[in-house]
């Protein structure tokens, strides 16, 4: 089984992530179809999931 060429390679990773960093987004989130086709989705969080680091997103709807 021979090695084919990466449908996108690091640096191309890269440079999307800091795009997407650069446009105000707060995670992004790259996806690899088997058909070829390559999606970023990015997103901007809420003011409360920039809480503090390791908070829990759960933990509000379980102590409800």
């Amino acid at each position: 089984m021979s090695k084919r060429a990466a449908l996108i390679t690091k640096s191309d990773a890269s440079r999307l992530f800091q795009a997407a960093k650069a446009a105000g987004y707060d995670r992004a989130r790259l996806v690899s179809h088997p058909d070829g086709r390559i999606e970023l989705l990015a997103e901007t969080m809420r003011e409360e999931e920039r809480g503090a680091p390791g908070a829990n997103e759960w933990d509000g709807v379980l102590t409800q």
